[in-house]
């Protein structure tokens, strides 16, 4: 009885690990893991504008990154948002907007899942 409130408190926060981060629309999976899957959004995004791209780890171990699109800066620009896999193995992927950011945005994601 003892271990009950331990195991309260790690189902209450797996829960909450398992919801997608708010105002980020989802866009797919991928069976790569979360560092290959941003390292190519950044990639695609760096060359066809031409322009830096940032990313920021937001886990550990590159298990959670944010890659901001081209001219977006830190912590409120648009990004593509990647995450583990919320079941299995691989990589949620999903994009915040912010301003005039898009349709191309999400392309440039898509065609790395």
């Amino acid at each position: 009885m003892k271990y009950l409130p331990l195991i309260a408190l790690t189902m209450a926060i797996s829960a909450c690990a398992a919801q997608p981060p708010a105002g980020v629309q989802s866009v797919g999976r991928s069976q790569q893991p979360p560092k290959a899957v941003a390292t190519c959004i950044a990639q695609k995004w760096a060359d066809s504008s031409q322009q830096q791209v940032v990313s920021q780890d937001t886990m550990a171990n590159d298990q959670a990154v944010d890659v901001y699109v081209p001219g977006q800066q830190p912590p409120n620009g648009a990004a593509a948002v990647v995450r583990p896999a919320y079941t299995g193995k691989g990589s949620w992927v999903g994009f915040r907007a912010s301003g005039a950011a898009g349709s191309d945005a999400t392309s440039a994601i898509s065609s790395c899942l």
